[in-house]
């Protein structure tokens, strides 16, 4: 008797949230059957990644995958459809034509990329290649004068090891649940300001230096991957500002290809290259996001808004299909279902695409500035240099009334895997409300609520000023070793059952976190970061 009381006991206080919760399993049948029966997230994602392509933040192609995400929205019944500004880039880019050969000692063709925002070549070029080793100012001497008409290779060769792991991978038990643990964050890393400051001007040096010694071209070999995909992005040095110098154009081409020149300039055989690349530029591009939504019915909640996003620009080696063509397709569905179900939700729900996350979450990042709520410019000119992610926060956060309607954001950016639970940031109050929404998901793998942090992608924008900001535990497959910024992130390596799965847990989500009385709970607001020692003491009166 002891035992069952025991039993009881344990039960009654295991369940107390979830008989608080209330959730409508009529709705969540109404959005399986709409998200798995009658779905519509591969058409989105081929409207895309097959007709619109790469979406480059400031090229042509994003401006058309906004006004398309934008006309789609209002076409399925969304209200308020629109494209909303968050800042200029001085330059544009867009790729036209790329083409890399070898001439002598044997003719081959290369699978070369151009890194986004290099200038064209003039016309097609001729040269002998010719390997470099520069990394820092001094080492130009050694090279003064012996570049004219030469394509440079730039870059040491790496080993190229057989693969004994799997390309693609999902969680296990196992891996879910270290993913539960919480795990106690160690001590903040330093930022090395002067170190990067370094970088930046020795970047710019080389390719001043570079154009001055009139190198007709630069090739790199891809920093990671083999058997013939290339990861290619733009250098961390703003080349879309007009203050930052484009240089030479530059191609990144895959290792094998590369490791083949690298070879034969160290047994000195000449090598000679053929090149042509051919981009467009375009000046002054204003940048947006594209915002839709489903108004509130409740008078006393609609003014709450209950957003859900997803980055919608790529990088140019392929079309952006996993990264984030994928996201921005789920959190399509995902209203799509909503409206297509006529629900009437009591807070409005809200859809963000954004722009410029490739670059620094600067889409989103805008959006809750312009919106919610923002950190006070540095009064030190070199701190202000810094892209916003790299300042100290040291000044309190300045919120606009905004803020305090904001009841949720859930966010999609880990490629084509299956939803597997989701991350709370740190926010206990919160896990007991997830918990109960997954409980009626677990026939789907959905199961984890996890207390730790994760970044690198939008939410961190809302999270960052102390509002409820979330990303999904997704199964990894493929995108760290195959797709993520490389010529490899195309259509067909979108899972359709994972897609529509999270389409229908990215739904029911939003849907929750519209219905319930209470907005989410919500972390303490953050704190300015303490001031460094010198700092301190450069405050301190004389």
């Amino acid at each position: 008797m002891r035992k069952l009381a025991l039993f009881l006991l344990t039960a009654a206080l295991s369940f107390p949230v979830f008989a608080q919760e209330k959730v409508d399993l009529d709705m969540l049948t109404r959005i399986r059957q709409e998200g798995f029966r009658h779905s519509q997230v591969m058409a989105t994602a081929s409207e895309l990644d097959d007709r619109i392509g790469p979406r480059l933040t400031a090229s042509p192609n994003m401006k058309r995958a906004n006004e398309w995400t934008r006309d789609q929205l209002a076409q399925w019944g969304l209200a308020n459809a629109h494209l909303e500004p968050w800042g200029t880039y001085d330059r544009g880019w867009q790729q036209e034509a790329v083409s890399v050969r070898m001439l002598s000692p044997d003719v081959t063709n290369f699978i070369a990329y151009p890194k986004p925002w290099t200038p064209s070549t003039d016309g097609v070029i001729h040269g002998k290649a010719i390997k470099v080793k520069m990394e820092k100012k001094e080492d130009f001497d050694q090279y003064k004068g012996k570049l004219a008409g030469m394509i440079v290779l730039f870059g040491d060769m790496r080993e190229v090891k057989t693969s004994t792991k799997p390309l693609a991978e999902r969680y296990d038990e196992k891996g879910l649940a270290e993913e539960f643990e919480y795990k106690v964050p160690g001590e903040k890393p330093s930022f090395d300001k002067e170190a990067y400051k370094k970088r930046l001007e020795f970047t710019e040096a080389l390719q001043k230096f570079l154009v001055e010694e009139k190198v007709l071209a630069v090739v790199e070999p891809s920093r990671i991957g083999d058997g013939g995909t290339v990861f290619v992005q733009a250098a961390r040095n703003f080349p879309w500002k007009a203050s930052q110098s484009l240089g030479v154009p530059t191609v990144v081409v895959a290792i094998e290809n590369y490791g083949r020149m690298a070879r034969l300039l160290d047994r000195k055989v000449d090598v000679e290259l053929e090149m042509n690349l051919q981009n467009k530029s375009f000046d002054n591009v204003t940048n947006n996001d594209t915002i839709a939504e489903i108004p509130g019915t409740d008078p006393k909640l609609k003014d709450e808004v209950v957003m859900l996003g997803a980055h919608l620009d790529s990088w140019a080696g392929a079309t952006g299909a996993t990264d984030n063509g994928s996201g921005s397709a789920v959190v399509m569905e995902a209203v799509r279902i909503l409206k297509a179900l006529d629900i009437k939700p009591r807070r409005t729900i809200r859809v963000a695409l954004w722009s410029g996350e490739e670059q620094g979450l600067l889409g989103s990042e805008g959006y809750v500035r312009n919106h919610f709520a923002s950190f006070a410019t540095p009064s030190d000119p070199e701190e202000a240099k810094l892209p916003h992610w790299l300042r100290n926060r040291n000044t309190q956060v300045t919120t606009k009334p905004e803020h305090a309607k904001l009841a949720a954001y859930f966010n999609d950016d880990n490629g084509s895997g299956k939803f597997r639970g989701i991350y709370t940031q740190e926010n206990a109050a919160v896990r007991p409300i997830f918990e109960a929404w997954i409980e009626p998901l677990k026939d789907l793998d959905v199961t984890t609520v996890s207390s730790r942090n994760t970044g690198g992608t939008d939410h961190e924008s809302f999270d960052d000023v102390g509002l409820p900001g979330f990303q999904f535990i997704q199964d990894e497959l493929e995108y760290d070793s195959r797709t993520h910024h490389s010529n490899m992130d195309t259509y067909e390596r979108l899972q359709r059952d994972d897609l529509m799965q999270g389409s229908v847990v990215m739904a029911w989500f939003v849907y929750n976190a519209a219905m319930r009385d209470g907005m989410l709970p919500r972390k303490p607001m953050p704190k300015p970061e303490p001031a460094k020692a010198e700092e301190k003491k450069a405050e301190q009166p004389h």
